[in-house]
């Protein structure tokens, strides 16, 4: 049996399609929800996901509690904006029915990002961890870039699954923004702090994206990808020297 659980906050924009990229390969679908204001649970619950709901802190824990509420031999964690791919959905039923399967495997995403497909600039290598045996798997416990982490042999899937990333350019800034907070904060308490070297990170960021690693070949949007790549680098890290910020993340904890 395989589970696959998601966590959503107002994802009314992608969560249809996603949900629908796992007909025919779902026995299970867990939704768990942190406060939607949006069509989303309506939309969950129309293609018949179990839709739970938690008060959002952050997304290790939401993602663990997501995993715990799920009742799969297999598990399979997805983001509100991947969607399956036939040959991957395909895939994941002959591994899940195979008792010589590994203990978790990775898949490779492709970006979709202004409703353009990107295959270079470090897109091409966009590997992440979503297929797992349930006992063996868990969430690093992080704010944000949280982890699935498997016990045991882990392989490669050949399948992928699309990452629709970003609708317009201002949801993209504004992810930033949101993302970035997080990041700086978890730094700071890090100790972590600002500094001039910060600065190289940003033509370092895009002449890497570009050159070495291909972006130019993506045409304008690699460009563009390439560029707020090395904005959010640097961002993250300016926002150490924010005196606002730690005012920010209290006001919204106790929100």
């Amino acid at each position: 049996m395989l589970s696959v659980f998601l966590i959503v906050q107002n994802e009314e924009a992608y969560l249809a399609e996603t949900l629908a990229s796992l007909r025919g390969v779902a026995d299970e679908i867990v939704v768990l929800d942190g406060g939607s204001t949006d069509r989303t649970v309506e939309i969950a619950e129309a293609h018949g996901a179990r839709v739970e709901h938690r008060p959002f802190d952050d997304f290790g824990k939401q993602k663990q509690a997501a995993l715990e509420l799920t009742m799969g031999d297999w598990v399979l964690s997805l983001d509100a904006d991947e969607r399956l791919s036939p040959a991957l959905a395909k895939e994941i039923r002959e591994v899940i029915a195979d008792p010589n399967a590994l203990d978790g495997y990775e898949i490779r995403r492709e970006l979709i990002y202004l409703g353009h497909r990107l295959r270079w600039g470090g897109t091409q290598n966009d590997w992440v961890l979503r297929l797992a045996r349930r006992h063996a798997a868990r969430f690093s416990d992080a704010l944000v870039h949280e982890r699935l982490v498997v016990e045991g042999r882990v392989g490669r899937l050949r399948g992928t699954m699309d990452h629709v990333k970003y609708l317009s350019l201002g949801e993209h800034i504004a992810s930033v923004d949101h993302y970035t907070d997080l990041l700086a904060r978890e730094r700071l308490a890090k100790g972590k702090h600002f500094s001039m070297f910060h600065l190289v990170r940003i033509p370092q960021e895009v002449w890497t994206r570009l050159l070495f690693k291909g972006g130019i070949l993506d045409g304008r949007y690699g460009v563009i990808w390439a560029a707020m790549s090395a904005f959010y680098t640097f961002v993250k890290y300016a926002k150490l020297a924010d005196p606002s910020l730690d005012r920010r993340g209290r006001a919204a904890s106790d929100g």
